[in-house]
């Protein structure tokens, strides 16, 4: 984790069960909890902070009649959306390992790990809770 407080991005996933997702990152990430705040309803989480492979993610549980304009009401999971366009990307230090890991918490494979032309082994799933991750480490130079 970087030691002062600038930190330039930090993704804040909106899951369907905050819980849930918090034991899969474990899980499946390796992520350390370091803050967890529940709602009035005792039932969700309104803020999680984790770390995963040295950077924060801020998770929450969806909270559709909270949301204002023309989104109130509506969900705004992946799930409900009908998926993601983005994919939040892990250097990490072996990519068939960490994929691994990954599917056997519960993540579905979308691209098995392969020696892309890029010169990364690279590999993506979706969580059980539609976020998508690659992974990817170098390629040995030839």
């Amino acid at each position: 984790m970087q030691t002062n407080h600038q930190q330039l991005l930090i993704p804040h996933l909106t899951v369907d069960n905050a819980i849930k997702a918090i034991e899969f990152y474990k899980q499946g990430f390796s992520a350390i909890e370091n803050l967890r705040m529940p709602a009035e309803d005792g039932k969700r989480l309104i803020h999680v902070e984790l770390e995963i492979n040295g950077s924060k993610v801020f998770i929450m549980d969806d909270f559709p009649d909270h949301y204002p304009g023309s989104i109130k009401g509506k969900s705004m999971t992946p799930k409900a959306l009908g998926g993601t366009s983005v994919s939040l990307h892990l250097e990490v230090k072996n990519c068939d390992e960490s994929f691994k890991r990954a599917v056997n918490a519960g993540a579905k494979v979308v691209m098995e790990p392969m020696d892309a032309f890029w010169g990364a082994r690279y590999g993506q799933v979706v969580d059980p809770f539609g976020h998508r991750w690659s992974f990817a480490h170098p390629l040995p130079k030839k």
